[in-house]
């Protein structure tokens, strides 16, 4: 890799100013204005959560919420895509379907390596535990369904006997199904979405359910629970493991619209009880635009639990401006814990280093000089930042992107507000008015002034203070060409060292 120090500087301000290479030749399908070029995104039509993500021989399984018929919500069924690597995904053809008027809503996929469902024929196989979706004469109802993949997930068979869990509910949804190696026996999460709960299934068959538990109401509640997801934190060099459990919540986010709570605590079996030290509840991401995210299943013994969702809001999904796709997936990333001083906290690690270029040392120090804004330099998506910014004397600190004059994003720490934020209320189109944003997550002065920045065509993704933030925004500059400006612009300087990658596109 190619390494060069950069020092370059703007009216106190410390300006990164890079020249791209060409880009290289892709599928032009993958080329529009605002297609992402490191996330996951289908080729055509709208998606949503991501479902059923599961490692099975070699291949990971990426199934979401997808619309076959166009770009507005409607007709669910599970979209499919696949990948070695967790990056580069191949999209395969709809994998179940809507059927005899249900909706094929949020759920997971296992592997059942014991045939425990007796649907495998030879040896293990992939079985989907779901949720239906159905308009009845009485109105809506959501039940938990089986589908069963005897060919690696490309195709699948419903289970005749479905429904296998019907508490003739219109709100029961979303099952995170996994297999509990100690007592021998699946465990399901699934939600009680108006009553605020989480309520916990055991079954020795996939078939069966037996009711163990509910968690719930705790925390926020201020709008619907969704998207449970049960997590084992293995331990950490003499760290002892610990569990998440991860609950949407939609809407009443603090950012507004949907987001994502994580209680950290014990599940023993039967019941998840939430640890009594600091830290033990806060948000997997503080910004507007990650929602419904989930693990994978089947992961081999020796990798961290993997976290992937969907890059976007129910405020404003269905007015994003992109064609001929409305929506895309978050990058995945790691997941472990920190027990510090100041309490406990999810960990997020995002997985993007297989696609790093081009690179440059970062090393600045900001001092009074002319400006460069506007010399012609500039630096196009995707792209990769992490810098520290050591024990700064400034208050408010950070990265300024820019697309032109008018339009930019501010990425920053506020120590005297104790905030971390991101500010995209100049970063270009507002495609309604719960868009323009300037989204925080509270700062904890005993963890590090750290910063990893991923900058894609149409999103911001931040992990701070070691992992312990997560913010993802959305963004719709009116250019691709941008300029990278560390601030602040007067008054005291300050330094940072660090590294920069031009990233690869994954299509």
């Amino acid at each position: 890799m190619v390494k060069t120090s950069l020092r370059l500087f703007i009216r106190c301000i410390a300006t990164l100013v890079l020249s791209v290479l060409p880009v290289a030749a892709q599928n032009p399908d993958y080329d529009q204005p605002y297609r992402p070029q490191v996330h996951f995104s289908p080729e055509e039509h709208w998606t949503n959560d991501p479902n059923g993500l599961v490692f099975y021989q070699g291949e990971y399984h990426l199934f979401f919420q997808y619309n076959p018929f166009g770009d507005q919500w409607g007709h669910m069924s599970w979209g499919h895509a696949v990948s070695t690597d967790l990056l580069h995904w191949h999209e395969l053809p709809v994998a179940i379907p809507e059927h005899d008027n249900t909706m094929i809503f949020t759920g997971s996929v296992v592997v059942d390596r014991q045939n425990t469902s007796g649907l495998c024929t030879h040896g293990d196989c992939l079985v989907a535990i779901y949720t239906g979706h159905t308009q009845t004469s009485e109105g809506i109802r959501q039940t938990q369904n089986l589908a069963v993949s005897l060919d690696k997930g490309r195709n699948w068979a419903q289970y005749p006997g479905n429904p296998v869990l019907d508490l003739h509910l219109a709100d029961f949804r979303d099952p995170s199904v996994s297999w509990d190696p100690i007592a021998h026996h699946w465990v399901m999460a699934v939600s009680l979405p108006k009553e605020h709960k989480i309520r916990f299934y055991s079954s020795a068959d996939l078939k069966q359910w037996t009711q163990l538990s509910d968690f719930g109401p705790t925390g926020d509640v201020n709008g619907d629970w969704e998207c449970p997801d049960l997590i084992h934190i293995p331990s950490s060099n003499s760290a002892k493991s610990i569990w998440a459990l991860k609950v949407g919540l939609n809407p009443g986010a603090p950012q507004g619209g949907s987001g994502e709570q994580y209680f950290l605590g014990d599940f023993d079996g039967k019941s998840f009880h939430q640890s009594r030290l600091r830290g033990s509840q806060g948000w997997t991401n503080y910004g507007k635009d990650d929602y419904c995210a989930i693990s994978f299943n089947g992961l081999p013994k020796d990798q961290k639990p993997v976290l992937l969702g969907w890059m976007s809001n129910w405020q404003y999904a269905a007015k994003i401006p992109t064609t001929p796709w409305r929506g895309q997936m978050s990058l995945p990333r790691h997941i472990s814990y920190v027990s510090d001083a100041a309490g406990l906290a999810l960990k997020q690690e995002p997985i993007v280093a297989p696609l790093r270029g081009k690179n440059y040392e970062i090393s600045a120090l900001s001092t009074n000089t002319s400006t460069l804004y506007g010399s012609g330099h500039t630096l196009q998506p995707p792209f990769e930042i992490r810098l520290n910014f050591g024990h700064p004397v400034e208050p408010i600190f950070g990265l300024k992107i820019f697309s032109d004059q008018q339009h930019w994003i501010e990425v920053a720490f506020d120590t005297n507000k104790k905030e971390f934020y991101i500010d995209r209320t100049h970063s270009g189109a507002a495609i309604s008015p719960d868009f323009p944003t300037r989204t925080k997550a509270p700062l904890v002065t005993t963890r590090p002034y750290d910063l990893t920045l991923i900058v894609d065509r149409s999103s911001v993704e931040a992990f701070a203070q070691d992992g312990t933030i997560a913010m993802t925004d959305l963004v719709f500059p009116v250019s691709n060409n941008l300029q990278i400006q560390i601030f602040p612009d007067d008054a005291k300087p300050i330094q940072s060292e660090g590294q920069l990658w031009e990233l690869k596109s994954i299509w």
